[in-house]
Order: C-alpha cells, then structure tokens, then sequence
C-alpha cells in the first residue's frame, strides 16, 4: 500500500510523536510498502532517506499566507504521491487531510498523542482514530469521538528504528544513588514536584543525585527553583540527550511525576534500561507499567507520596533490586514491531472499506 504520514516536522529533539511517525514511516517501508512523509523537515530526513521513504516539504506554520501555501502542497503531494492511507498525527495534518480529501479515495487516519489538548477533538474528522492508550479512548469517547472510529494501539519503543540495541550503549558515569527523570521541561511533567520531592529526602540520604534530562521552556524556572533549594550542587540540569539510554542505564531509579501523560515512550525505555520506576497514576502511565507491576505508582501533584517512594527504595536495597527486575519484565508488547503491525491492520480495515465501496458504485447507478 501507498502510506502517506503529515508531521509539522521530522527535528531530531526528543518529541514523542515524531519519534512514534518516524519509526512507523521506517518499518513500514522496510516491509515493502510505499511509504512518504510530509513535513517541514528536521534532522530525521537522513535516517528516513535511509529505509527508503521519501520526503515531502509541507509548511504548516498556521499563518493565514503560509496556509493558504501549504494547501496548495498538500494537493500537489497527494497528487504526485497517490496515497492509499493518509496518516495524520498533528492537528493541521489532520484538517487538511479531511477537507482536502475531496474525491481521492485514500483512508484518512489520526493518532491521538496529546489529548489534553482542547484541539485534539478534531483529530475525531479522520475515518479511524487511534488513541495510544485505553485511557486515551476513554477520553475521546466520552468527548464525542464514535467509538466505531477508535482503535487502540499502545506506543511501544522497544526495537526503534532510531536507537541501537541497549546492550550498546555506555552508561554514562553518575553520582550514586542517581535519581533520573527524562522529561520535557514543561509544569506538566511534574518536575517541580520532583524537586520538592528530592528536597524532602536530600538530608537523610545525602549520596543521593538528581539528573533532570530534557529541554523545554519551563527550565529556567525550574532552575531557578532547585537554586534556592540548598541542595542545588546535587540537582543537575543536563538538557535535551540524543542517547537518553546512557543516563537510564546508569540511574538507580527511574521518576515520571507527570500530571497529565497519555502514553509516554520513555517508560518502555525506562523499563528495558533496568531502573526502578516511579511514577504517576495517571492517563496511559498505569498501563505503560502493566497496571504497577512494574513501577511503583504514586498520585500526581503530589511531593510527599513521591518523596516516601522514593525514601522507601533508598532505604531498602532489596526492595530497590526488586523493582529494578519487575520493570524488565514481561517487555515484549513494548515493541515497535507490534505497534507497526496494529497500525497496518486499521489501515486494511480502510482499504478494504473503500474498496467495496468503490465496486458498490457502479451497481447503484
């Protein structure tokens, strides 16, 4: 089949839904399909080019000019490319994919990341939804999207196409016990309350370390906060990685203090390195960690629960060791592999319901 994928960009910056439309893009073209991407490009044009898919320049920048522009180029690339399947997994890609659509037959389908957003209501104009989690589904259901549209497929990392085997990379060296989170610097990643957390504990284990990996435009606050905390020499800032593995497999345990997080693809990353983990009760995160078998699942915004997890497996190596081997287990539905496969088969259900509907046609006039 002919699958066509529209991202506002392919940058290389640790943003979960290009990674999850990248390693899609990859395997389905290494699986003998014709695949495309449609973006305003970014550092993941090379490794695309490289599994044979090709790239379409699409602008979506939304100012009235440039979306004037980049409807004229959808047309242009549905025209050139002929897709089967129409693939969309920001907002913009899924407008234009529905109201340029006019008599192309392809299927159009939409991937519900950030359901959060007010905006993703309108990912519901696809003809299947897929929501990467069951939390997720629920949500779009009870907000009006048909539950006959809305397919399940929870994100899955393991195998990615854009990282190497875990047992390739080098830990990088940490002060121990290391506390890591690697997270977008954003209030809704809960790491402020990672902070106060940390502040809580600091004194009664004072070998202890925490590294904040990522970027985003909250860092400075952040920053700005762990300074004044007294503890600011062991709370270390390490901005965005390319190889987040290093710092996993090298951190005792593994904290997302998330508030609000659909299905987040470092907990299968988090889970393969070996880290304890230490997470939020919330959205797509319980699931990611087999219902808290393999992590310890506290309540958002809250400082203390985290801080007495995280003092309860300081406290006791072997309740520490424990967790590290729960995470690993039970790891195979985590794979890209799996994720690619689910996705083909909705995009054969639309196939197959376009095709019947096309030999209906004619007997109808």
């Amino acid at each position: 089949m002919r699958v066509l994928h529209i991202l506002n960009h392919v940058r290389e910056i640790g943003n979960g839904i290009v990674n999850v439309a990248v390693d899609l893009a990859c395997l389905q073209a290494k699986n003998g399909h014709e695949v495309a991407v449609a973006s305003a490009g970014g550092e993941y044009e090379i490794l695309l080019a490289n599994y044979g898919v090709q790239h379409f320049q699409l602008d979506q920048t939304r100012t009235p000019i440039n979306l004037i522009n980049a409807v004229r180029r959808y047309r242009a690339i549905i025209k050139e490319f002929q897709p089967d399947i129409v693939h969309a997994h920001m907002m913009t890609g899924v407008v234009l994919g529905r109201f340029l659509k006019a008599a192309d037959s392809y299927g159009l389908v939409a991937t519900v990341h950030n359901e959060f957003q007010s905006s993703a209501v309108l990912m519901g104009i696809a003809d299947r939804v897929i929501a990467v989690s069951k939390a997720v589904a629920k949500s779009m259901a009870r907000r009006g999207i048909p539950e006959h549209k809305l397919r399940v497929i929870s994100n899955g990392t393991l195998g990615s196409v854009r990282t190497r085997n875990i047992q390739e990379y080098q830990p990088v060296e940490l002060q121990q016990p290391a506390i890591a989170t690697v997270a977008g610097m954003y209030q809704r990643k809960g790491i402020s309350e990672l902070i106060d957390a940390f502040v809580q504990i600091a004194a009664e284990f004072p070998q202890t370390h925490l590294y904040l990996v990522g970027n985003g435009p909250d860092r400075e606050t952040f920053a700005d906060k762990a300074q004044k905390t007294g503890f600011s020499d062991r709370i270390h800032f390490e901005g965005f990685q390319p190889e987040p593995q290093r710092y996993l497999l090298a951190a005792d345990i593994f904290v997302l203090a998330s508030h609000r997080d659909p299905s987040p693809l470092v907990i299968p990353e988090a889970r393969e390195a070996g880290c304890a983990i230490v997470a939020t009760n919330v959205d797509g995160i319980p699931e990611a960690l087999d219902g808290g078998q393999a992590g310890i699942l506290v309540p958002p915004k809250d400082s203390q629960a985290l801080a007495k997890a995280l003092a309860d497996l300081l406290r006791n190596p072997h309740r520490l060791y424990q967790w590290k081997k729960q995470a690993q287990q039970n790891l195979e539905w985590l794979t890209v592999g799996r994720v690619n496969q689910e996705t083909l088969v909705v995009y054969g259900e639309l196939i197959a319901k376009n095709s019947a509907t096309y030999i209906e046609m004619p007997s109808k006039i």
